[in-house]
């Protein structure tokens, strides 16, 4: 047998999926202030010229998606208007008093937390000091402390990273490795693509002999949700050139690591 041909025509199809979309927007402003329905209508209907006037252009190594994803970049009043959506989704009241200026401290805070996508690493060693006095020896910064955010939980992750270089053309100041490690760190990640992140700067840019470079982090993803295992250290490391192919330059730069006066 044949099933019986619909007769509802598209237009009342189109029509009845607006009518339950329009059901559902506003079965989510349950719970919501006047003013903050007026501002989250007025977010809905701004004109596309809008939308895109306060997006700055990222450089190409900074970005990590797409294109017309950056540039669709939502602006500061939807993302504050996010934020109501998930205090109201996790049961309070956005709305009182504790609660009414959250939304735009977080936004704040989340242009500092995540401030590393606007940041070209690679120009950050681009400046090389050559008059090294015929200085060919490792360079380890160690003991780098950072705080980062995992990109599976959106939680935090913190720990120290150790970076080492034997420098071929010369040196870079001591503070850019640092702010190598800042600007991968300041974006959504995991230890692993951190790590690996960091390594490959350094050694597209310095084009040193051999690089590494060790990070160890504690998760709170692991410490507050999930196995809730707290004080548990998560270590990767990657190493480049001459600590690549000498096993006794792994050994030496993990031991320069650990001794510590």
């Amino acid at each position: 047998m044949y099933a019986k041909p619909d007769s509802t025509t598209m237009k009342t199809r189109v029509a009845r999926a607006g009518d339950a979309m329009d059901a559902a927007l506003k079965s989510l402003s349950y719970g919501m202030s006047d003013e903050n329905r007026r501002a989250d209508a007025a977010i809905l209907t701004r004109n596309d010229n809008d939308a895109h006037a306060e997006i700055a252009a990222m450089p190409d190594s900074a970005q990590r998606v797409p294109n017309e994803i950056a540039l669709g970049r939502p602006s500061r009043q939807e993302a504050e208007a996010a934020v109501r959506t998930l205090l109201r989704w996790a049961g309070d009241d956005p709305t009182r008093e504790g609660l009414i200026d959250t939304p735009a401290r977080v936004a704040k805070a989340y242009e500092q937390l995540f401030s590393g996508y606007k940041v070209d690493a690679d120009k950050l060693l681009e400046r090389v000091f050559e008059e090294v006095e015929g200085y060919s020896d490792v360079v380890l910064v160690r003991d780098i402390p950072f705080y980062s955010h995992c990109e599976h939980h959106m939680v935090p992750f913190m720990g120290l990273a150790h970076v080492a270089y034997y420098p071929s053309k010369g040196v870079v100041g001591l503070s850019k490795l640092a702010r190598v490690v800042d600007v991968f760190a300041k974006r959504l990640q995991t230890q692993e693509t951190m790590t690996a992140q960091i390594a490959d700067t350094i050694e597209s840019i310095l084009k040193p002999r051999g690089c590494a470079v060790m990070i160890e982090a504690e998760h709170l993803c692991m410490a507050m949700r999930g196995v809730q295992k707290a004080g548990v250290s998560t270590i990767t490391t990657q190493f480049r050139g001459v600590y690549k192919d000498d096993a006794s330059e792994q050994v030496r730069f993990l031991t320069l690591v650990r001794n510590k006066p």
